[in-house]
């Protein structure tokens, strides 16, 4: 149930939303992954899952435009020839900060846009269930995807007008549902929580069907028994 605060002004979502995606420098991304996938493939993977993300992202009939907040010049020329606007992670203070970054950039080349924080590793994103998404929380203020653990947070929304006031890191959820966002338990969510940083996650991914860049890379990677 939601309060009469909690209601947003932005009942028509489509081809609205503009969407900010973090990445980290390539070098530095995915640390956990590497035992998994091998030093060499984890900067691959890594940007990797950006690329599918933003490419099914791009694909999503509620979404009008993608920003990615970078450094890395690799990616953000990747993702660029992809259709993503690339903006410099002026802040250099975080993944929080260069969300909030990211927001303001948007608005300031379209004050009225309705803005969501993306994870960068959902490989297996369906654009389907991220308008699912989209159509949902257009109706709050603000509004959260968590993980597959329930712990972590893959997307935060906010309305136009509203602020972002991104809480990403660690129990992300519940720092997110204490601030005022609601939380989006719709059933069918499965790409849309599955981030990946571990071995684990990306067999799950795997099993989920991963995007055609993710897919590429996969095939570089030893099997098991000889890791």
């Amino acid at each position: 149930m939601r309060t009469e605060g909690e209601i947003a002004t932005n009942t028509d979502p489509t081809d609205s939303w503009s969407l900010v995606v973090p990445l980290k420098p390539l070098a530095r991304a995915k640390s956990r992954l590497g035992r998994a996938a091998g030093e060499e493939l984890r900067p691959r993977f890594a940007l990797a899952f950006a690329q599918d993300t933003v490419s099914a992202a791009l694909s999503c009939r509620a979404v009008r435009d993608v920003v990615v907040v970078t450094d890395d010049r690799t990616a953000g020329a990747a993702l660029a020839a992809l259709g993503a606007r690339i903006v410099a992670d002026a802040p250099a203070a975080g993944l929080n900060a260069a969300l909030e970054h990211g927001a303001r950039s948007v608005r300031a080349k379209r004050p009225g846009a309705a803005v969501a924080a993306l994870n960068a590793d959902l490989p297996a994103l369906r654009p389907e269930e991220l308008t699912r998404v989209l159509e949902f929380c257009s109706a709050f203020s603000r509004a959260f995807v968590t993980d597959t653990q329930g712990i972590g947070t893959t997307f935060l929304s906010a309305a136009p007008g509203v602020e972002l006031r991104p809480a990403f890191g660690g129990p992300s959820a519940a720092r997110h549902l204490a601030s005022g966002a609601a939380e989006i338990s719709l059933p069918g969510l499965d790409s849309v929580r599955r981030d990946v940083d571990t071995g684990e996650d990306l067999r799950v991914a795997l099993a989920l069907g991963v995007g055609p860049y993710t897919a590429q890379v996969r095939t570089s990677m030893a099997p098991a028994g000889d890791r």
